[in-house]
């Protein structure tokens, strides 16, 4: 099985999306260079920001997201974003109605179940779990290897947190990359066993 990172771009004070579910200038950094970082040529970022990203990105067999991103993203139109090959999506609902069944999108009733189905459609790459309330839960029942953040230098004060509601301790090994790019801070940590 490939190891769990949990991942998304925050503000420095640890805000995912700010008091109206907007992420504001977070993704600032994905147009703040002159290198290409993925095929449309839309992103563009820093040579040092692509060298850490790009590879990542690649390493990426499944992501599990939560219903509330789906919804926000529209299902990102049936189609997994990054090129990501499948999106394992946490709910309590029912897929859309008229949802296409041949979209790589894969519905769950739960963290643990949702991780699960990503680890297996992934097999030995990595799986992403998208940071906020399900990141969160799936840090707090130990299923997370890695903690990956892109700092913006923003403050929100307030909105969504990077890890949810997670009300216990939980402690991460010293960080093993900490790359400065344009308008971002990158840093990855391992959990502590």
């Amino acid at each position: 099985m490939g190891k769990v990172v949990m991942y998304a771009s925050v503000s420095v004070d640890g805000f995912i999306a700010d008091r109206d579910d907007q992420p504001g200038p977070l993704f600032d950094w994905l147009l703040s260079g002159d290198v290409a970082l993925d095929e449309s040529g839309e992103l563009k970022v820093s040579q040092t920001s692509y060298d850490y990203i790009r590879p990542y990105w690649d390493q990426i067999g499944a992501t599990v997201a939560g219903r509330h991103v789906f919804d926000l993203t529209d299902g990102w139109d049936g189609k997994p974003p990054g090129g990501i090959d499948h999106v394992v999506v946490v709910t309590h609902r029912p897929k859309p109605e008229g949802w296409d069944p041949e979209a790589p999108f894969h519905f769950v009733d739960g963290v643990e179940a949702g991780v699960a189905r990503a680890q297996e459609l992934a097999g030995d790459r990595l799986v992403e779990v998208a940071a906020g309330d399900v990141g969160g839960q799936a840090l707090a029942a130990g299923l997370v290897d890695e903690v990956r953040m892109d700092i913006a230098p923003v403050v929100f004060g307030s909105g969504k947190r990077y890890f949810g509601s997670v009300d216990a301790q939980h402690l991460l090994e010293e960080p093993d990359a900490v790359i400065q790019g344009n308008r971002v801070l990158h840093l990855r940590y391992q959990v502590r066993r």
